[in-house]
């Protein structure tokens, strides 16, 4: 079960995608479908087939767009956050072994693409909840506990 928040930027991010596919590439797919249906036959039309496939993957991301941005809840930022660590927030933390990570706790459909974003339903960012800097904090892993400390938490955009 995911947890249904986005942040603003995420948010955003989804509806510009979602315009896109259906105002402008779903339209002009469309077009090269009708084009290539009227060439004569289907079958060995690679066009066609081609087009009428990549018809059906945007019309199955529009699906899942539009119900994703009607069930999530968007969060802003708030003051009440300072200092403590909630979603949205900018984390780096540090293991016993001196590695250092930095991330941005967020909602699972703004992860994919960025290598500096985890999920709110991962297990680091469930451990770094309502947590504050210096604060040693235990994540539960398949491979065992492992222990990290919060270095800051900021709340700026990227």
């Amino acid at each position: 079960m995911r947890t249904p928040l986005i942040t603003r930027e995420g948010y955003n991010r989804l509806k510009q995608e979602l315009d896109f596919l259906w105002q402008e590439e779903r339209p002009e797919v469309t077009k090269k479908v009708t084009w290539a249906a009227s060439l004569g036959d289907r079958s060995e039309n690679a066009d066609y087939q081609y087009n009428k496939k990549r018809l059906r993957e945007i019309d199955r991301r529009v699906r899942y767009l539009r119900k994703t941005l009607e069930n999530v809840k968007i969060v802003d930022y708030s003051p009440v956050q300072e200092g403590k660590v909630f979603f949205g927030a900018w984390v780096e933390v540090e293991n016993e072994a001196g590695t250092c990570m930095k991330f941005r706790i967020v909602g699972y459909d703004e992860i994919f693409g960025r290598k500096d974003y985890i999920s709110i339903d991962s297990p680091m960012a469930r451990a770094l909840l309502k947590k504050e800097v210096d604060d040693e904090v235990v994540v539960r892993t398949p491979e065992g506990d492992k222990i990290w400390f919060i270095n800051t938490i900021t709340y700026l955009n990227d």
